[in-house]
């Protein structure tokens, strides 16, 4: 029976004894603190974490199917259908069907859905600059580098989990 947790790599030994977590607690206390803040800036603007940055992945000018956006967000497309039906109560996404395959429903960004998208990224650059606002620039660079490499394998880990 395999015991290894499914985020270990057998090939990595330097998942032996590493003692206490060190990076979890942290990831876990950005996100949560992140998380937040990004809540009280996007109530501003009407909008809950999450529907912002599903809004964020529609282009005005390409409908994207259910199953797409789920995948982009690594979500499940029965979120992302609850998600559509808040925002479309907000007339901010509209539900169309696909010109190639009528049983399959496609989202389309609305006028006001590109304005949400343009306070979105108003917020998101308020957040941005709060953040880094006392973080050296050597350092914001290495920690870019460091949070995108993370995100990207916990992604690829998650991928291979659902």
């Amino acid at each position: 029976m395999d015991t290894q947790s499914p985020i270990q790599s057998s090939a990595d030994p330097r998942h032996l004894d590493i003692g206490a977590p060190v990076i979890v607690p942290s990831l876990l206390s950005i996100a949560k603190s992140t998380r937040a803040f990004l809540a009280l800036l996007l109530a501003e603007i009407d909008l809950h974490p999450g529907q912002d940055q599903l809004l964020d992945r529609l282009d005005p000018n390409a409908p994207v199917s259910v199953s797409t956006l789920a995948e982009q967000l690594a979500v499940r497309p029965s979120t992302v259908s609850k998600m559509l039906d808040r925002l479309i109560e907000k007339d901010l996404v509209a539900r169309i069907a696909n010109s190639r395959d009528a049983r399959r429903t496609m989202v389309q960004l609305t006028p006001l859905g590109e304005k949400a998208q343009a306070s979105i990224r108003n917020v998101w650059r308020r957040l941005e600059t709060d953040l880094v606002a006392s973080i050296p620039s050597e350092d914001l660079e290495v920690l870019d580098r460091s949070l995108s490499r993370t995100g990207e394998l916990l992604t690829q880990k998650l991928r291979r989990l659902r």
